[in-house]
């Protein structure tokens, strides 16, 4: 986004970053802590299935050394479901594997942060501690890998 860009249009790119940030936590999260958080919320909104749960696969597509020329990896499986709750929002929700009723519960919590008398608890209470736990988690696996770290030195020797 330019700095120089400001209003509605500033607005809807920055609401739309969040809600990207959002479900990507959401999807990436264990089903159990999700769904612990999801109860702790006590939130009970009246959901109407708008499309899925649906199950299919996805093309995954790699590159060689992160920048080179794309070739297909192979398939994965993924879940989506579209939900509305009863406020009127419409959550989405696309999540690796077949996990149907963790799907169904990540449309209706985006629904819900979509609603402005929501939106605060979702993030407090169930996105920014997943968020959380998914950065100390990334963070042990990254101490861990650098402690196995081997630097390499070349020798060279007085001859020419």
């Amino acid at each position: 986004m330019n700095s120089a860009q400001t209003g509605p249009d500033a607005s809807e790119g920055a609401e739309r970053l969040d809600r990207q940030r959002r479900l990507s936590v959401l999807a990436k999260a264990p089903a159990g802590e999700l769904l612990d958080r999801w109860k702790a919320t006590g939130l009970d909104p009246s959901v109407e299935l708008l499309r899925g749960p649906e199950t299919g696969l996805i093309a995954v597509r790699a590159r060689i050394g992160g920048s080179g020329q794309p070739f297909q990896a192979g398939e994965m499986s993924a879940t989506r479901v579209t939900v509305r709750i009863g406020t009127g929002q419409v959550g989405h929700a696309m999540i690796a594997g077949r996990d149907a009723r963790k799907a169904q519960l990540v449309a209706v919590i985006d629904a819900l942060a979509l609603d402005p008398a929501h939106a605060g608890t979702i993030e407090d209470r169930i996105v920014a501690p997943l968020e959380a736990m998914a950065m100390a988690a990334d963070a042990t696996v990254r101490s861990e890998t650098a402690a196995t770290k081997v630097n390499f030195f070349t020798m060279v020797r007085g001859e020419d």
